[in-house]
């Protein structure tokens, strides 16, 4: 049986980072009075998350016909924006994460497993039948539509707090610098 770090509903669920722009470490981390877990992932797991959070809570806002209130945006009195808890404690780096809605007490569920080497595909694996390892431990989190719109709109914020695009190739642009492969090494020119 693996360890599983549950709250039900946690106190606190959010997304945070350690580090300069573009030497962030992104955390999850999940508070239910002074039993703190944190979770290590990457910035692409936060979006993939975050997005697919907010598509169910559309969703569900369509489909239930008004028996669940779901917030279209995340109320104003669940926002957080407060540092991550200390000290920070990663109990493991996130691999595989599902995501859910339990009808029964209206709560959206996910569900965070450890990444291990054993549980990645390579692309000629892909039509075998694959069984993931039993996890040693996982995050499980059952959050209410409010404090999920609330999670996705931190979410989106700590992301873009980070480096800023570039206009012309969308690639991350450094405090020192930028080699933009659009511009070829070349300036661009006004036409005569």
């Amino acid at each position: 049986m693996p360890l599983v770090h549950a709250f039900d509903p946690p106190e606190r669920f959010v997304v945070g980072t350690v580090g300069m722009p573009g030497q962030r470490t992104f955390f999850l981390q999940a508070r239910d009075g002074s039993r703190i877990t944190t979770v290590a992932l990457e910035k692409q797991q936060v979006m993939a998350l975050a997005d697919r959070i907010d598509e169910l809570l559309d969703e569900l806002m369509t489909s239930q016909g008004g028996s669940t209130v779901i917030p279209a945006v995340a109320p104003f009195d669940l926002t957080d924006n407060d540092p991550l808890e200390q000290p920070l404690e990663e109990e493991f780096r996130a691999g595989t994460m599902t995501l859910s809605w339990d009808p029964t007490d209206e709560r959206i569920v996910i569900e965070v497993f450890p990444f291990t080497e054993a549980a990645v595909v390579t692309p000629d694996q892909v039509d075998e039948d694959f069984e993931e390892p039993e996890p040693e431990e996982l995050l499980l989190v059952r959050l209410r539509p409010g404090a999920a719109r609330a999670f996705v709109e931190r979410s989106r914020s700590v992301v873009g707090a980070g480096r800023p695009d570039c206009p012309f190739c969308g690639g991350p642009i450094d405090p020192d610098g930028h080699l933009c492969v659009r511009a070829n090494g070349f300036k661009r020119r006004d036409p005569q």
